[in-house]
């Protein structure tokens, strides 16, 4: 489920952010608004869902 805030990813392969990974910020009529951070640039770009997966969380795991 994606909500405000989420760490999501982009999946459409077809897309110019493909693979990028940003923050939810919007939710409305089945579209995102990602925010977009990259050193020097912030950008926030409008995906529909089925264009997204969430980022689960990896910080302060340890594989052993």
């Amino acid at each position: 489920m994606i909500f405000p805030g989420s760490t999501v990813r982009v999946v459409n392969s077809n897309d110019t952010y493909y693979k990028f990974e940003g923050l939810v910020q919007r939710l409305n009529d089945g579209k995102a608004g990602v925010l977009f951070e990259g050193g020097n640039w912030d950008k926030i770009v409008t995906f529909k869902l089925s264009e997204l997966e969430v980022v689960e969380p990896t910080a302060g795991k340890k594989g052993k």
